[in-house]
């Protein structure tokens, strides 16, 4: 039997909350256009300054650093995920996406159009 609901439709294609920090507000500017502009995320908010208190390399670090939430297609997850690599200052970028199970469907269906998962999809007539 073949599951119908498994297919990746726009219709489908789920909400994905994505986060990371970087040392600098210019940093988060530069990652939050690209991701927008090439339609990877709908959407990118950089709040900040925060503190993060942690260990890296066995030494106790406090660094000021500001956070971006990037709105991201389920479609547009692999990108995401290869273009933070590509332009995040870090060796090893904090990158943590959830699901987002609930999600208001006016909002949802601007993700999608804003991230053109559309052009990707033959669209049936109505």
């Amino acid at each position: 039997m073949t599951n119908h609901d498994s297919k990746k439709t726009p219709e489908n294609d789920s909400l994905f909350i994505c986060w990371t920090t970087v040392p600098s507000k210019e940093d988060g500017l530069t990652i939050a256009n690209a991701f927008v502009n090439e339609g990877i995320a709908a959407c990118v908010q950089l709040d900040g300054p925060i503190s993060s208190i942690y260990t890296w390399e066995g030494k106790r670090c406090c660094a000021t650093e500001y956070r971006l939430w990037l709105k991201v297609s389920g479609g547009r997850l692999e990108q995401a995920r290869t273009r933070i690599n590509e332009l995040h200052p870090y060796d090893t970028p904090q990158w943590i996406e959830t699901e987002a199970t609930k999600v208001d469907e006016k909002y949802l269906i601007w993700v999608k159009e804003a991230s053109n998962l559309h052009r990707f999809y033959k669209r049936e007539p109505k």
